[in-house]
């Protein structure tokens, strides 16, 4: 069973490499001795894997990301001015300290100007998340139905 599923993943991923290489669908059919239909399907369901992963990174791991650089771009901030209203640094310090408090705010400015898009692309994800599910089971549905001798393990995940 797992020998079944290594092909599987070794069959999917040379598709992928071979698509990045910018192939055709029949061209990678022919390279790989398969179906084009087998091709398509192994598209599809990297599509449909390259999404779930998408929405993963955008619900779960850019909000908490997002939310660590603002706490440490206010960590350098609070460093930075103490750095620079110290009466007892040197004046290139003080300067040095300046300068990167100028980056600091540059870089918050940046990250919250940007806060609109990161909210927009959760927004969209929750928006969509119901019809995931019902898209992913006609697709599961519509491989169970169309499987070919070289899909191997076709029905797997």
């Amino acid at each position: 069973m797992s020998t079944e599923v290594e092909r599987l993943q070794w069959r999917r991923n040379k598709v992928l490499e071979l698509s990045s290489e910018g192939r055709s669908q029949p061209q990678i059919a022919s390279i790989l001795q398969v179906s084009l239909g087998t091709v398509n399907r192994d598209l599809q369901h990297l599509k449909r894997l390259a999404k779930a992963n998408i929405s993963k990174y955008i619900n779960e791991t850019l909000p908490l990301e997002y939310e660590t650089c603002l706490i440490g771009l206010n960590a350098i901030l609070t460093r930075t001015w103490d750095i620079a209203n110290n009466p007892h640094s040197n004046e290139r310090d003080r300067l040095q300290a300046i300068s990167v408090t100028m980056q600091a705010y540059s870089m918050k400015i940046d990250l919250l100007s940007n806060a609109t898009v990161v909210e927009r692309a959760v927004q969209f994800v929750d928006r969509n998340r119901g019809l995931m599910p019902q898209n992913n089971q006609v697709l599961i549905e519509q491989s169970n139905n169309t499987t070919s001798p070289e899909d191997g393990a076709a029905n797997l995940p």
